[in-house]
């Protein structure tokens, strides 16, 4: 099966410093139906205006997926670590048995990403955090793992669960796949640009949610810029 979640149809709304939109329960927004997505818990699209950003907050067993779409994200935690991460590039904060952080837009212009958040496979292990570069040429028509705690992703930022983050960039008319291993769920949504995600139509935003399908094609309508969640149940 696959479900498009259009963005305009998505929770959230527009808080003066950050304009948000979830497209699980989050916060104030509650759908029963859209609790999770197998171990995805969380995806966020946030605009966060500049000179502004989340204050210190807590917390615990949850994989915490930063990915920037536009300007950069300053992190700051309780473990001393701090990191400036900038458009294209991924930072993955593992909670474990708790941390504080504070995420700031320190740009003098609007800084977008997507929060990704996945249920951890193990509990009581120390919060680690990480950033690293991911220059979008080296997505350019393939998929690339960003994070991942699958086997054989020594490349990708580490996660505490059975999951992969990945990202793609892709000119208008190219066609990237994805096989999806039987009882996996994939959650993908364009950070830019417009595709077919196995021939429905996606638009910038919109997520699309697949189940018992055996992999994820991606045809690019326009450039387009799109990342997949592929998670456990």
């Amino acid at each position: 099966m696959i479900e498009r979640r259009p963005f305009n149809l998505l929770g959230g709304g527009n808080h003066g410093w950050l304009d948000t939109r979830h497209h699980f329960s989050f916060a104030d927004y509650h759908d029963p139906m859209r609790m999770h997505w197998g171990s995805l818990r969380v995806w966020n699209d946030d605009t966060i205006a500049p000179n502004t950003g989340f204050p210190p907050h807590p917390h615990a067993d949850m994989e915490i997926i930063t990915y920037v779409r536009e300007g950069a994200i300053t992190h700051q935690d309780s473990l001393g670590n701090h990191g400036r991460t900038v458009a294209g590039d991924v930072q993955v904060m593992s909670a474990g048995t708790g941390i504080r952080h504070a995420e700031y837009n320190r740009e003098d212009v609007p800084t977008r990403i997507f929060q990704i958040w996945i249920m951890p496979d193990t509990h009581g292990e120390a919060p680690t955090w990480g950033t690293r570069p991911f220059p979008k040429g080296d997505r350019a028509g393939r998929f690339v793992v960003l994070a991942s705690g699958m086997a054989g992703d020594a490349d990708a930022l580490p996660l505490r669960t059975n999951a992969r983050v990945l990202g793609a960039t892709l000119r208008a008319g190219e066609t990237v796949e994805y096989p999806l291993a039987t009882g996996r769920y994939a959650y993908l949504v364009p950070a830019r640009g417009k595709a077919t995600v196995n021939a429905v139509t996606i638009d910038a935003g919109d997520g699309a949610a697949l189940h018992d399908e055996p992999g994820v094609r991606v045809v690019a309508t326009t450039d387009a810029e799109v990342v997949l969640v592929d998670a456990a149940a």
